[in-house]
C-alpha cells in the first residue's frame, strides 16, 4: 500500500512540474528609431582653384563651432564624415564637443542597408558633400526627393527620422553670421 501511494506521489509530482508554462505575449514589438543629421561641409577656402581637397576657411571655421552648438543638446552616437579635409574640420568641433571619433565613409560604395542596421536606433551625424548629402538623403527615405545643394549654401540640415523602418525627413537652413 505504501509502494502504491508513493509511486502516486511521483506521478503527481511529475504531472505537477510538467505543466506548461505561461505564454507571454510578445506581440507588441520594440519600437526603433534611428535619427540621422545630414549637413553639407562648411565654407571651403577657394583661394587656390587647383587644390582638390581645401580646407575651411574662416568663415567656414566659424560654421563648423555653430554646427556643434546646434548640436550640442543632441546626444550623438556616431559622426560619420567622408575623408576630406573640409569636411573632416566640419566634424571636429561636434566630434571633441561629444568625445565622438569622426568615422569615414565612401558615399560611392556606401551600403545603405547595412549603414541603417549598423545604426539603428541611435542619432547619427553625416557630414558631406553638396551633391552626396541630398543624394544620401534620399537613400535614407527610399525617395528621389532632393538633388544637389547650391554650391553657396552650407547652412542646410536634413533630419532623417525612421521610425519602425518609415521614414520622416525635415530639410532646415541655418544662416550663420559668421566672420568672413
Amino acid at each position: 500500500m505504501k509502494a502504491i501511494k508513493y509511486i502516486l506521489f511521483i506521478l503527481l509530482s511529475v504531472n505537477l512540474s510538467c505543466k506548461d508554462e505561461p505564454v507571454v505575449d510578445n506581440s507588441q514589438e520594440e519600437t526603433s528609431i534611428s535619427t540621422f543629421y545630414l549637413i553639407r561641409h562648411a565654407e571651403k577656402d577657394r583661394t587656390n582653384l587647383d587644390d582638390a581637397d581645401p580646407e575651411l576657411n574662416q568663415k567656414g571655421l566659424g560654421r563648423a563651432m555653430h554646427w556643434a552648438e546646434i548640436l550640442a543638446d543632441t546626444e550623438l552616437d556616431a559622426i560619420y564624415s567622408t575623408d576630406y579635409n573640409r569636411t573632416s574640420m566640419t566634424a571636429a568641433p561636434t566630434s571633441v564637443k561629444q568625445n565622438i571619433d569622426v568615422q569615414y565613409y565612401d558615399p560611392s560604395t556606401i551600403d545603405i542597408a547595412q549603414f541603417k542596421a549598423d545604426n539603428l536606433n541611435k542619432n547619427v551625424l553625416v557630414v558631406g558633400h553638396s551633391n552626396t548629402t541630398p543624394k544620401f538623403v534620399n537613400m535614407l527615405i527610399d525617395e528621389q526627393k532632393f538633388y544637389s545643394i547650391d554650391d553657396s549654401e552650407n547652412g542646410t540640415l536634413f533630419i532623417v527620422k525612421i521610425i519602425n523602418g518609415i521614414p520622416t525627413v525635415d530639410k532646415l537652413i541655418f544662416n550663420c553670421n559668421c566672420p568672413e
